[in-house]
């Protein structure tokens, strides 16, 4: 395996395990969509929002690093999905405002808005969050439809500008919404977070009556999470791949080609068995009342999600085929950065055991701040709450 070659792998991996991060801290959104659910009163919901938000701020981080990582190492990839689906990322990333904008603003004494109303954005992004982000992932497997000119910069009709990639529709990324599997994996991430949420909010709130609640919760998210997620899994695995053809050098469609490709990645079979079985305990750890079932559902979400992506990008599969024009779909070798930067940013990754250790740190220091005990206004001696 060449250098250029080995330094692709090791950026898709690096993107897989953000993008896996990413899908685990979503518990912050989906305690946010289960706000009303779990706290019957301004009080109970005072005490989630306080709890939830110790941890927004690094969900938030997450996003920003995945895409910056994304441009950075492939940015073919940036250009077409981020530059031509802009209407469904311009979506998420305006619920992605609302959430830091509801948690500053929210117990503010000059709120003039209301505390409702600053509830209804932490909804808003608590749904359609983890909805959208769900159904973009989807894509990368399902497709999208575009066209990329690699030898020379086309001219967008009627505008005077040019760009490497073209959107083929005039949704601009909508029209990922009207295929049907990708919402069924938007759906089951939204009622994954929510799950993780269940599973953080029992793990660091001690109440009495939340747990109950939860276990009623329990039998209806969890059901339609498997059904949603094993349906797409099953659906993945018996539809068609793109990949690269060693002889030929051509994009051409693989029957079977992401079974094919756990078939020939063992090592990524195993992480995804793994990671799949570890949702499934936590979820019977749930059941049975156990606090401590965040670390298993977290870990098997990580593992889980790292290994579907390692199969959409590895073993010359391509992790973005084109709905538009097959030669156009994406792999890690024909949308990558030059080996130049590949190597630079390689050496600046060393860093990573250190921002996550760092991350670690203001995890666990966040959580131990004193909820109870809140700043104090300067002047009229009363306690300011925190979110």
């Amino acid at each position: 395996m060449d250098t250029l070659t080995l330094l692709q792998n090791y950026w898709w991996f690096v993107i897989a395990l953000l993008g896996a991060l990413l899908v685990f801290l979503l518990f912050v959104q989906g305690g946010q969509a289960l706000l009303q659910v779990l706290g019957r009163t301004p009080e109970e919901r005072d005490r989630i929002v306080e709890a939830l938000g110790t941890k927004w701020e690094l969900t938030f981080t997450t996003l920003v690093t995945f895409g910056g990582a994304f441009f950075a190492s492939f940015p073919l990839f940036y250009s077409t999905s981020f530059g031509g689906a802009f209407y469904v990322w311009t979506a998420i990333l305006f619920s992605f405002v609302l959430q830091p904008v509801a948690y500053e603003y929210r117990r503010k004494p000059a709120n003039v808005l209301g505390r409702k109303t600053f509830d209804v954005f932490l909804q808003i992004n608590g749904m359609a969050g983890p909805l959208l982000l769900g159904t973009a992932l989807s894509t990368l497997f399902r497709g999208a439809p575009f066209t990329v000119e690699r030898l020379n910069l086309a001219e967008r009709a009627g505008t005077g500008a040019t760009a490497i990639s073209q959107w083929t529709t005039p949704w601009y990324g909508l029209d990922a919404l009207a295929d049907g599997w990708n919402v069924v994996l938007g759906i089951a991430v939204l009622l994954l977070a929510m799950l993780l949420a269940c599973q953080y909010l029992l793990a660091v709130l001690d109440d009495a009556v939340l747990p109950g609640r939860i276990r009623r919760l329990l039998l209806p998210l969890g059901t339609g999470f498997v059904v949603c997620f094993v349906a797409w899994l099953v659906r993945l695995l018996l539809s068609e791949s793109y990949g690269t053809d060693p002889e030929t050098g051509m994009i051409a469609a693989r029957r079977y080609g992401y079974l094919h490709g756990l078939l020939e990645m063992p090592y990524v079979t195993v992480v995804l068995a793994a990671g799949v079985a570890a949702v499934l305990w936590s979820l019977h750890m749930v059941w049975r009342g156990d606090r401590k079932a965040i670390w298993p559902g977290g870990i098997g979400t990580v593992l889980t999600v790292l290994a579907l992506l390692l199969c959409a990008g590895w073993n010359g599969t391509s992790y973005y085929p084109s709905l538009a024009d097959v030669q156009s779909s994406l792999t890690i070798r024909n949308s990558s950065s030059s080996l130049f930067t590949l190597r630079v940013m390689a050496y600046v990754s060393l860093a990573i055991p250190i921002v996550a250790a760092y991350v670690a740190y203001v995890w666990r220091a966040l959580g131990r701040r004193p909820r109870q005990a809140p700043a104090r206004r300067e002047g009229d001696g009363k306690a300011e709450p925190r979110y």
